[in-house]
């Protein structure tokens, strides 16, 4: 009779209905607002009497926490220091046991005593009285937000001391079935489920064999029809875990399997491949039930990679070699040390003489040989550096990125060029550039490599931060600042040129050269004039005046100065700055207009003012001259032969003071036509507005 997995797999909380298969990403943690408070952090008061509990248990509700009596079940403990005879329920609070896995968050006067009280405490926040309801829910919100932090943070140092340990007891341990069973058994009390079982494939896709389970540790070489576990086979498929949430619903199962599955209260299902050589050689299950309702992200990463190190560790055991019908497992494993310590020679041997730090790094992560010039470098001895954790050598400023490089390295990963600050022996802050890998497919021994790459990192900031300063001196110029390469494309183009052209940087550095941006010729001619030396010196053109074509076809006259940059004495690029002129020449041009009609008023108050003399002037003599004609008129008759004359002279002199007249009353400046081109007075037309 075929045995059931049921009874030898382990326990995790389920979702609403949904499942995963697969293996997600892991979460950072997060406050996580649940949809039932039986799954909520649990908040206490203390002490219990506080005038602050109604206000606790509405803001607690908003904030996603359940209030309870006691230390028992409480994550979070809310301290009323204004309320009376608080200090025996406080000393209660800080003598439990449970003390150092607990939140505080403070209540306090807000006065110089009131913050005095609270620091001894050393609360996650403070909250002075009278506190509102908002407030109160986003103080506990943040706490809680800190304790989800603190307490992932704790189990994943929790889940690589397990790991760490395992992988020890992997190298150490010869009786590979009590160890398989300690691995079973151990991976249950942490997770908190009835059993975790280790399946490895049989000869055929139909057979597997339990080599054993977390709390019978006589079980080992039972056969199992593999037809009855779909969760098996779909790992054995895709090489891939698989999860599944809500597993008595989960359309991965038969309905045989789930009426097995929710009859026994399961709530879901992990399965999660034990990969030997590149193939699927065995399966790690678990099935969670009671409390347990899923497994977190996390757990499944953490469990990928037991179930990687369990598997590099059957390779070689006496347990992979009896389902293969072998049973010299003691020979194996013997020659499978022997192998590792001597691939460790000629490493040694060879990285002796290279220029970069090489460390070769054991399960624990633990040195197992540096190299001199890592020893210089990091100015630890390597006698010494033999035998320390990998963190004791380098002091990490950030081991989390240092342990996640090694880590990766022993699940078979490789990573390279990854900047690390660390702290030499002496003291010294360096930056290094880190590379690791397995030291072989399938060992957990690790190489890891460094260079120190502190200068080169100073220097790629400076040029940094001196190329960001020249962005923004570059852009904030008023003129337009364009550069181009031998070949005319355009590589700098700043906001002045934008406006000045129309066009923004990236079309003018990814559609246009600089020859668009001059009438045809104009910008061949411009190079020329820069590899002479007549207008500034070679590489150099002085001011001058040239006109730039908008967008819009616009012509735009600019005052323009260009050079000619080298490197090493050759041509690499010119640059021009670029003055817009339309705004300087429409003033020119008014100037210009205000000239002309200034003059044109110094002309006509000229004319005036000569017209006033000359008129005045002349009707003096013309006066005399009428008088005298008319009396030579009444003394001569008409048949004289002079009075004709004097009648010529009298109409010719009331004539000229009419001419006069009109001289006198000039008030501008017009002329006429007179003789070809040229132009005398028109007296109508400078006195026809007196008129």
């Amino acid at each position: 009779m075929s045995p059931d997995l049921g009874t030898f797999e382990s326990d995790c909380p389920g979702g609403a209905g949904a499942c995963r298969v697969g293996f997600p990403p892991p979460l950072a943690p997060t406050l996580h607002v649940p949809s039932s408070l039986e799954f909520a952090l649990g908040i206490t008061l203390v002490p219990p009497a506080s005038p602050a509990r109604e206000l606790l248990t509405v803001s607690a509700a908003r904030a996603g926490l359940r209030v309870v009596d006691g230390m028992e079940g409480a994550a979070l403990v809310l301290v009323d220091l204004t309320a009376p005879s608080n200090g025996p329920a406080l000393r209660a609070v800080l003598d439990s046991p449970r003390a150092s896995h607990i939140t505080l968050v403070a209540l306090v006067e807000p006065s110089e005593q009131g913050f005095a009280a609270a620091e001894p405490l050393r609360p996650a926040d403070v909250i002075t009285v009278p506190v509102s309801p908002h407030e109160l829910v986003f103080r506990l919100q943040r706490a809680a937000g800190r304790h989800l932090e603190r307490e992932g943070q704790e189990r994943g140092q929790e889940d690589l001391s397990l790991l760490l340990e395992l992988t020890a007891d992997y190298a150490e341990t010869s009786d590979v079935e009590a160890l398989l069973h300690g691995v079973t058994r151990r991976l249950a009390e942490k997770l908190d489920i009835a059993r975790a079982t280790l399946v490895m494939l049989g000869r055929n896709a139909d057979e597997g064999v339990i080599v054993a389970a977390s709390d019978d540790p006589a079980l080992k070489d039972l056969r199992i029809e593999l037809s009855r576990y779909p969760e098996i086979r779909e790992v054995m498929r895709t090489g891939r875990p698989v999860v599944m949430d809500e597993a008595p619903t989960h359309p991965l199962l038969g309905d045989l399997e789930r009426r097995a599955v929710a009859a026994r209260g399961i709530h879901a299902i992990a399965a999660l491949p034990l990969p030997i050589r590149g193939q699927v050689r065995g399966v790690l299950l678990l099935r969670a039930a009671g409390r347990r309702r899923t497994f977190t992200s996390r757990e499944i990463d953490f469990l990928t990679t037991v179930a990687h190190a369990t598997a590099v560790a059957l390779r070689n055991a006496s347990v992979l070699q009896s389902v293969r019908g072998q049973t010299e497992a003691e020979k194996t494993a013997r020659l499978a040390a022997e192998e590792q310590a001597a691939s460790f020679k000629p490493y040694q041997l060879f990285f002796a003489h290279v220029s970069e730090g090489v460390a070769i790094l054991d399960d624990k992560a633990s040195v197992l040989s540096l190299n001199p010039s890592g020893a210089a470098m990091l100015e630890f001895p390597a006698t010494e550096a033999r035998g320390r954790h990998l963190h004791q050598v380098t002091q990490p400023l950030d081991d989390g990125v240092l342990m996640e490089l090694v880590t990766a390295a022993s699940r078979g990963e490789s990573r390279s060029g990854v900047d690390v600050e660390v702290r030499t022996g002496a003291g010294r802050r360096l930056t290094l550039s880190m590379s690791a890998a397995p030291l072989r497919d399938e060992d957990a021994a690790t190489i890891l490599s460094f260079r120190d790459v502190t200068d080169a990192r100073r220097l790629e900031d400076e040029l940094r931060q001196t190329k960001d300063f020249l962005e923004r001196l570059i852009d904030s110029s008023v003129d337009a600042i364009i550069a181009a390469d031998l070949k005319g494309r355009i590589i700098l183009f700043n906001k002045g040129a934008e406006a000045l052209c129309g066009y923004t940087a990236q079309e003018a550095m990814a559609n246009l050269t600089v020859e668009q941006l001059y009438q045809p010729g104009v910008a061949r001619k411009i190079m020329a004039t820069l590899r002479g030396s007549e207008h500034g010196g070679k590489g150099r053109m002085a001011l001058t005046r040239e006109e730039l074509v908008h967008r819009s076809g616009e012509r735009v006259p600019v005052n323009m100065t260009a050079s000619l940059v080298y490197e090493g004495g050759r041509e690499v690029f010119s640059v021009g700055i670029f003055t817009d002129m339309r705004d300087r020449m429409k003033l020119e041009r008014k100037l210009s207009d205000v000239e002309t009609r200034l003059e044109e008023s110094e002309k006509s108050a000229v004319i005036v003012a000569l017209a006033g003399t000359a008129a005045h002037e002349l009707n003096q003599p013309l006066t005399s001259v009428m008088g005298y004609a008319e009396l030579l008129k009444r003394k001569l008759k008409e048949e004289d032969f002079a009075w004709k004359p004097v009648d010529i002279i009298y109409r010719e002199a009331e004539r000229m003071a009419e001419i006069v007249r009109k001289i006198g009353k000039i008030t501008r400046y017009e002329t006429k036509a007179y003789m070809g081109e040229q132009q005398i007075l028109d007296l109508d037309k400078a006195t026809s507005h007196e008129d």
